[in-house]
């Protein structure tokens, strides 16, 4: 059986995994930008819901201030909440580039040398358009900017893995019957993504709800949407002193609930494959099952924001999971294509660990 100083030796010039002691510190710091980021998203969902996403006009200063040096005294109303998020993530962009530094310090593997790397561009490019957000007064920008943040929280947590000891024994590869299903959840989290993309559009309407019943629109499935029956709503609307609404407005929020179930059926069935192709106990059962399970959530909370006529905090915690959701998405399917490839990786820690 040959030592480990043997396997090492041997692969001295082809070495591609490290061993855990090497990148404990990246792992950490990793984690650390994760939930930091996470915190971050749920701020910035605030300061949407809340509608103060303009309380501070001006960037990269505050109100003539150096970010930094902006008197607490000041931090009143929506202001608190626009500039605390502007604070975080500059602490956010900190963090990465500590973790790129690190990174580049004690990692061997040059692809997560380029996930840091992608990391440090992602962070800079999510500062530049929250920036233009605020100096071209562009709503659409908003929209950019969710999907960038929730992309990168996505990158955190793939760094966080590969870092972490589950990845570096060989655990994530080879395992054919869970990477069968790669291609099913690869399909789901693009779904994730579209319907992120309808989400950001809608909050970033700062417009009240389109539709204010669920699971029926306006008493049906599909509300007609007719120029006599719209003025009709919108006259009911006038009397309750919202908004009017538009047929497009409409017809955003119902695609976005299409989006909802289609999503639904997608993880409900990768779950009953995964408890069909897996023993009891496999990860991917338990993965999966947690799909279903925050999926359901999701749609529950969507349902008592529309309920609470969009409250704050009820938005606020949709936009939030559906966070959890894209990042989840993305770690889950990076598993799965792991599971499906025959790595070097995995003979590599097999070998050490011999």
């Amino acid at each position: 059986m040959a030592s480990v100083a043997t396997v090492r030796a041997k692969h001295a010039g082809s070495q591609t995994i490290p061993g855990p002691s090497s990148v404990g510190l990246v792992h950490r710091v990793a984690l650390i930008g994760s939930l930091a980021t996470f915190f971050l998203i749920v701020v910035g969902g605030l300061v949407t819901s809340k509608g103060v996403g303009m309380s501070v006009p001006d960037w990269p200063t505050t109100y003539g201030y150096n970010m930094f040096l902006f008197p607490y005294s000041k931090w009143v109303g929506g202001i608190f909440w626009e500039h605390s998020h502007r604070l975080l993530a500059s602490g956010i962009g900190l963090i990465t580039l500590v973790l790129a530094g690190i990174t580049f310090w004690k990692e061997q593997r040059a692809w997560v040398k380029w996930l840091a790397v992608a990391a440090v561009i992602g962070v800079i490019s999510q500062g530049v358009l929250g920036g233009l957000r605020v100096t071209l007064y562009k709503d659409q920008i908003g929209i950019f900017h969710a999907a960038l943040a929730q992309s990168f929280f996505g990158l955190l947590l793939v760094i966080t893995a590969v870092t972490g000891k589950s990845f570096l024994n060989g655990s994530w590869y080879s395992d054919k019957a869970a990477g069968s299903l790669r291609w099913l959840v690869l399909a789901g989290l693009a779904l994730t993504y579209f319907q992120l993309g309808f989400a950001a559009t809608i909050r970033h309407q700062h417009a009240p709800l389109a539709i204010r019943d669920f699971p029926t629109a306006y008493g049906t499935l599909i509300p007609d949407t007719s120029a006599s029956t719209l003025a009709r709503i919108n006259e009911e609307r006038l009397h309750d002193q919202i908004a009017p609404v538009s047929a497009s407005q409409i017809y955003l929020q119902l695609i976005h609930r299409a989006g909802a179930v289609i999503l639904l059926l997608i993880v409900i069935t990768t779950a009953v494959l995964a408890v069909a192709r897996t023993p009891l106990g496999h990860w991917m059962r338990a993965w999966s099952l947690l799909w279903v399970g925050a999926i359901l959530l999701q749609i529950l909370l969507g349902a008592i924001t529309i309920w609470s006529n969009k409250a704050a905090d009820m938005a606020t915690s949709h936009m939030a999971l559906g966070a959890l959701l894209t990042a989840f998405g993305i770690v889950f399917t990076f598993r799965l294509f792991c599971a499906a490839s025959q790595s070097s990786v995995t003979s590599f820690a097999r070998e050490v660990r011999a």
